[in-house]
């Protein structure tokens, strides 16, 4: 009997960040992909055996978290750079997801957003480790999309 696999939870570990359509260096690790609905409580007069929970705006509580090896790119370092100096530049971008044979399967997408926190690498000379630097994005959203 031949094994459906076609509803195995795709992993995690094979993805891509796109940032304005290009495709952003190699990146270890993405964080902060999280939506919530505010909840407002209603008590309706005469209705004393529940409370109305009404759905509010849609909130983003965590910037994305973006982490890969340091490369001589620099866009990302000249992006930050801006922000210092006040030209705040709101890029929209994409974490995609793909499956083990380099297949595009989900996509976020996220809008407008810009640095907001930058963090270089640590260094120890006893560590054979990638040097790996971490920069904060704030955003107006997200959207996804499977494939």
């Amino acid at each position: 009997m031949a094994v459906n696999r076609s509803n195995d939870p795709f992993l995690g570990f094979k993805f891509v960040v796109e940032i304005n359509g290009l495709r952003i260096g190699a990146f270890s690790e993405v964080t902060g992909l999280q939506v919530e609905i505010e909840v407002h409580d209603y008590r309706e007069g005469g209705v004393n055996d529940f409370v109305h929970k009404l759905a509010g705006p849609a909130r983003y509580p965590t910037n994305l978290v973006l982490k890969h090896g340091l490369m001589d790119s620099v866009e990302l370092w000249d992006w930050i750079q801006d922000t210092v100096q006040g030209k705040i530049i709101r890029r929209n971008g994409s974490i995609v997801l793909q499956d083990s044979a380099g297949k595009t399967r989900w996509r976020w997408n996220f809008k407008a957003a810009y640095p907001v926190k930058w963090s270089g690498p640590d260094m120890r000379a006893a560590a054979a480790e990638v040097a790996v630097e971490t920069l904060e994005l704030a955003h107006r959203g997200l959207t996804t999309q499977p494939i």
